[in-house]
């Protein structure tokens, strides 16, 4: 699955447009390399995501086409959430 895709349908990231923007940007990582939004994610990779302040890093669980809601928590596991000063 793309990362945008990932992204969206996860709902880490609200908009795909907006996770291609990031990832085009040089923002998101997979296990240590930038990527394009373009990129393929699979289960148990590790992605990074760089907003403005804040750094998040989650693990991929698992994958779906379609997600409802309540089970998009289910797709990826929080392993840290940094601010910068």
């Amino acid at each position: 699955m793309r990362i945008d895709k990932f992204l969206k349908l996860s709902r880490i990231i609200k908009r795909r447009t907006v996770a291609k923007e990031l990832a085009d940007q040089g923002r998101i990582q997979v296990n240590g390399k930038v990527v394009k939004s373009a990129a393929k994610v699979g289960t148990n990779d590790k992605i990074t995501i760089a907003f403005g302040n804040k750094t998040l890093t989650v693990k991929v669980l698992k994958l779906a086409d379609l997600v409802k809601k309540e089970e998009a928590q289910d797709l990826y596991e929080v392993l840290a959430e940094e601010y910068a000063q």
